[in-house]
């Protein structure tokens, strides 16, 4: 299981928000780069991105973080937030970011979606509270169900589906297993579950679940998953 520790970008700062409420904000670094750095030390593979100020205003608002992360680690990277049209894919890749998240736009244009994931490595989020999409960094809540959407784009090229559970993102109350796999059922793609982990059981269990893969966010920064030995966990075969 591949598991992607999380920076959260909001004005500028490496920040953690409580079920994506943007008041709930608790400063971790003034420099995310330097959060990057650490993720890449302990072992990671991948980063997992977001521009918070982005997904709310729908175009990149962290630009300048983003750029010093790219330049200051070797891993992996993937971004969402606020990523409306192609040209931002276009300048995002440019920049060296690897893959990129589409999440709001997914349910409002599917067929963009598609088109952008037969040219470009895309991934689709979808947040849901209580099953349902949620969209425009979780202020609003659509009548589409998460599995339905998932369904989708099964097979349009989209490299992997991260599914949040909205009302566990930043609560540490435990990863949302039979969520995930609902998604993971409905697309048939790598799925990686988002929202609520906070320790090594959780680890384990979405390894005994056979979930694809996993984002760190809170669980890191707070102190109560020691990411090395998550990452250890996670590659033995």
């Amino acid at each position: 299981m591949i598991i992607l520790p999380a920076i959260d970008l909001k004005d500028g700062k490496a920040v953690r928000l409580s079920k994506g409420l943007m008041e709930s904000a608790k400063i971790y670094s003034d420099e995310p780069w330097q959060v990057a750095k650490r993720f890449e030390e302990l072992g990671s593979e991948w980063v997992h991105l977001v521009d918070l100020n982005g997904a709310f205003a729908g175009e990149p608002k962290n630009l300048e973080q983003i750029k010093k992360i790219r330049q200051n680690c070797n891993l992996k990277l993937e971004l969402g937030g606020g990523i409306r049209d192609e040209e931002t894919i276009k300048m995002y890749l440019e920049l060296g970011i690897d893959r990129l998240i589409l999440g709001s736009i997914a349910v409002k244009e599917p067929e963009f979606v598609k088109a952008m994931a037969k040219k470009y490595p895309i991934v689709v989020g979808i947040d849901a509270i209580d099953g349902m999409v949620a969209v425009e960094g979780w202020a609003e809540t659509s009548d589409m169900k998460a599995t339905d959407l998932a369904r989708e784009f099964a097979s349009c090229g989209v490299e992997a589906i991260i599914c949040t559970d909205v009302g566990r993102d930043g609560m540490m109350s435990g990863v949302n297993i039979e969520f995930t796999k609902s998604i993971q059922e409905a697309c048939g793609l790598e799925t990686i579950a988002s929202g609520g982990l906070k320790d090594m059981s959780d680890i384990k269990a979405l390894i005994k679940a056979g979930i694809d893969g996993t984002i760190v966010g809170k669980a890191f920064y707070e102190g109560t998953l020691d990411l090395q030995e998550a990452f250890g966990v996670a590659n033995e075969k």
